[in-house]
């Protein structure tokens, strides 16, 4: 597959680190975010490593006007690859106290936003009879912990849509991978708990995950013989048996 790969929620994190790694392997991007600022300088990184073109484009997932002016200079440019990255989590509240703007906020980019970026490339793909869909779950969207209700709703979510289309693609020549990791150091923690010493709890006394361990395995999986088909990929630090059992260092 020869065209670019886009990807969403490309200014930091795990979308930041997938798009250096296929700038790396020479391939050309279109990286979506609302961060302009950030999403440029990402793009510039991106040349400088290797890619042919980095396309910069603003983007809200949670705006389907913002989603189809993306989408439609992204699929004139025939896309073999969608990296649907773009997620987020807010609060951990027990279900009784939830904030409603946590609520919708969640919803608004984690299945919605989600549902409508591939909405808007699945055609394309279809006539072209061939793409990857590679979707950003979660661990937490096969296990549930208190203080998770709408991340990890959100998150079941997105495994059921790529289930989903699977099915419903199947004959298409257009594949989809679901990465599912456990815990992983961004600054996805900051934005759920507003406070930096907060957000560093999670990974204390554990070697995490790192948002370049996420885009090998993008990488890797995008990568496969175009015959394969890699559905899921679950992976977690050592430390981490689940969601709720985590073996720490003292510290």
């Amino acid at each position: 597959m020869s065209g670019p790969i886009v990807i969403t929620g490309a200014s930091s994190g795990i979308g930041e680190a997938c798009a250096l790694a296929f700038a790396r392997e020479g391939r050309s991007l279109v990286l979506g975010a609302r961060r302009s600022e950030r999403l440029n300088a990402v793009a510039k990184a991106c040349m400088k490593a290797g890619a042919p073109e980095a396309l910069a484009l603003s983007l809200d997932v949670k705006s389907l006007a913002s989603i189809t002016a993306f989408a439609r200079v992204a699929n004139a440019l025939n896309p073999s690859v969608l990296i649907n990255n773009a997620g987020l989590a807010k609060g951990r509240d027990p279900v009784a106290q939830l904030q409603d703007h946590d609520i919708t906020e969640m919803i608004d980019v984690n299945v919605t936003g989600f549902l409508r970026v591939a909405r808007a490339f699945l055609p394309g793909m279809i006539e072209r009879k061939g793409g990857h869909i590679v979707n950003l779950g979660s661990l937490a969207g096969r296990e549930i912990y208190e203080g998770g209700a709408v991340y990890c709703a959100t998150k079941y979510a997105v495994r059921a849509i790529s289930q989903t289309l699977r099915l419903e693609l199947s004959g298409t020549g257009i594949r989809v991978t679901e990465i599912a990791p456990g815990l992983v150091e961004t600054e996805f923690s900051i934005v759920r708990t507003g406070d930096i010493e907060k957000a560093k709890l999670p990974y204390q006394g554990i070697d995490p995950l790192t948002a370049v361990d996420i885009a090998d395995c993008v990488t890797w999986a995008v990568n496969r013989p175009a015959h394969i088909n890699i559905g899921e990929i679950v992976l977690t630090p050592v430390a981490q048996a689940s969601v709720s059992k985590v073996s720490r260092r003292p510290v």
